[in-house]
């Protein structure tokens, strides 16, 4: 029976470090009110907000090259690529195929992933399939964002653009048929679109009619349908719902227990759920990996990037039973269990 397991890891941020009280230098916030709400006392944004170089693919490449050398691998040997972003360098095409373009890969299939934050459990889910299903061997999985572009850096917006920062991680997936390695054993997956606009940028969709807008009354086009909009009680409110039952799910499948874990890690969306979550299941600190603190929510980067942390930090080795679930936008929500 063909298994997949994880066999290269990493990850890349920029080397800009954003901290609250650099915010607090564009709106009126401060350390304090940041921290007590998310956790996050810094991110990494990329250096020039208007940088055409440093952008979600190149992030993507950087973290690639990681997990390549991590494997032992050459970009040669992928035969298809994963790419999470709700952040893509372009409209479209979609980042996937810059990346293949990038690593010199030969025209393999490239397929782009836009789950926002559980974008990356989606695109582990769907690696896997196509790995267990016998059609690919080393499938590159990528989560990868640059949100600073994109925020509303004034009081109007300080809700959310306190939170998000950039970065990638990125795996790569490979089969293999022996008992005595790693494999996925769990995935689960979900949507709940009614919720939409409750976590959504609406620019530049299809459904508010831009270009008639942009050209006969650009004045018209609010702050508020550019930048990104968040109900934040709302989607807290969810988000600790909807992750015990991701969770349970994925360890009553694989026929697992909260007591097997060796290590959680949640999508890093606020320090705040994640403990909430933790506390309900009773998982002690040394199961839990966050680094929302260091790096802000990175969205589909977050958890590869945790999980690049941790498995470098030795937090996690070979054999260890690991969880990773994510909730975000749409709404979306996931859960990917496995032997490391």
């Amino acid at each position: 029976m063909i298994k997949s397991r994880i066999t290269g890891i990493g990850h890349y941020v920029p080397e800009n470090i954003v901290t609250n009280d650099d915010l607090a230098k564009l709106m009126t916030t401060n350390d304090e009110w940041i921290t007590e709400r998310t956790g996050i006392k810094e991110r990494h944004h990329r250096k020039n907000r208007n940088d055409s170089e440093e952008t979600t693919a190149f992030l993507g490449f950087k973290a690639a090259q990681s997990a390549l050398k991590n494997a032992g691998l050459e970009a040669k040997d992928l035969d298809y690529i994963v790419f999470a972003t709700l952040s893509p360098d372009y409209y479209f095409p979609g980042c996937g195929v810059l990346l293949q373009e990038m690593l010199g890969c030969d025209s393999i299939g490239a397929l782009d992933v836009r789950n926002q934050c559980s974008g990356f459990v989606y695109a582990m889910s769907v690696a896997n399939a196509f790995i267990k299903a016998g059609q690919y061997k080393n499938i590159l999985v990528v989560g990868a964002e640059i949100h600073s572009f994109g925020l509303d850096f004034s009081d109007a917006g300080r809700g959310v653009s306190v939170i998000f920062g950039d970065g990638a991680g990125a795996v790569i997936l490979s089969a293999h048929n022996d008992d005595n390695s790693g494999d996925i054993l769990a995935t689960n997956m979900h949507s709940e679109g009614k919720h939409a606009e409750e976590l959504c940028t609406k620019f530049p969709g299809s459904k508010f009619g831009w270009s008639d807008r942009l050209r006969d009354e650009p004045e018209a086009v609010t702050d508020a349908e550019i930048y990104p909009v968040m109900n934040g009680n709302f989607v807290f409110k969810h988000a600790v719902t909807r992750f015990p039952e991701t969770m349970t799910e994925a360890l009553k499948d694989a026929g697992k227990s909260v007591e097997d874990l060796d290590m959680f890690i949640p999508h890093q969306a606020n320090l705040r759920i994640a403990q909430f979550v933790q506390q309900r299941f009773g998982l002690p600190d040394e199961k839990v990996y966050n680094n929302i603190q260091r790096f802000g929510n990175t969205t589909a980067a977050s958890i590869p990037i945790a999980l690049s942390e941790a498995i470098a930090e030795g937090k996690i080795k070979r054999g260890d039973l690991v969880l990773v679930s994510a909730f975000g936008s749409g709404f979306t929500w996931g859960s990917v269990l496995f032997e490391y």
